[in-house]
């Protein structure tokens, strides 16, 4: 990959731990939930701002957080967001095709990552840190990802959500790993980036491969544009 000596020169010896945000990093080429529903709905002919989508969403998805059941899947997920959101914008024929659509695309990105994370795996401790709404370890399991993982993280479980140096301090404490000595992947510049400088870790920032050149928030710190480039923390 083009970026992997980059990242080998970034870092001194390789992480004993990586750590991951969910949502627009492992299910998504760093695009965030909102940003994708958003642009399902547009692809499905609903004509939307998203000055008017964006409190629609945050309402449905606000009222997902601590109130589903921890067996839910993600397809149900999917379509209870989704449902929260028909209901305020009036296009029930258009929703289920943006959930399916959503999950389809989300499985496949996820199934495309996975030997990424299987070979991460064989040299450093890995887990995920997200801002969920309770189910994530169910999520995890149907999609194959939970045996690849030594800690899973949701916030909703833990009463503590991103950039709270708390919910990361849950994984390391988990992992028994040091914050210098590990590195977080996530897509948000804010929550992800900004919680794990507030520790000293070590970050990247996974952007959309059509996204324009960005900065990092921290000198020196990765930009990618794809999980695979990753590989350069490989020894």
């Amino acid at each position: 990959m083009e970026d992997s000596p980059r990242l080998q020169r970034w870092i001194e010896q390789p992480p004993r731990a990586v750590l991951f945000d969910f949502g627009g990093t492992l299910d998504a080429p760093g695009v965030p939930w909102k940003e994708r529903v958003l642009r399902l709905y547009r692809d499905e002919g609903v004509d939307v701002t998203a000055e008017r989508f964006d409190p629609l969403f945050y309402r449905a998805d606000d009222g997902l957080v601590g109130t589903v059941p921890v067996t839910l899947s993600l397809e149900d997920t999917v379509r209870r967001l989704v449902d929260g959101i028909d209901a305020a914008l009036g296009t029930p024929d258009a929703g289920p095709r943006v959930a399916k659509r959503f999950l389809d695309d989300s499985v496949a990105t996820i199934e495309r990552h996975t030997p990424l994370l299987a070979a991460l795996g064989r040299h450093c401790r890995l887990g995920i840190v997200s801002n969920f709404y309770g189910n994530l370890a169910t999520v995890c399991a149907e999609v194959g990802l939970a045996a690849l993982f030594d800690v899973i993280v949701d916030s909703a479980r833990v009463g503590v959500t991103k950039p709270d140096a708390r919910i990361f301090r849950h994984a390391l404490d988990a992992l028994g790993v040091a914050p210098a000595a590990t590195v977080f992947v996530g897509d948000s510049l804010p929550r992800d980036m900004g919680g794990a400088r507030a520790l000293g870790m070590p970050h990247v920032w996974v952007i959309e491969p059509s996204a324009p050149a960005a900065s990092a928030c921290c000198p020196h710190d990765p930009v990618i544009r794809s999980l695979e480039e990753l590989q350069g923390l490989l020894p």
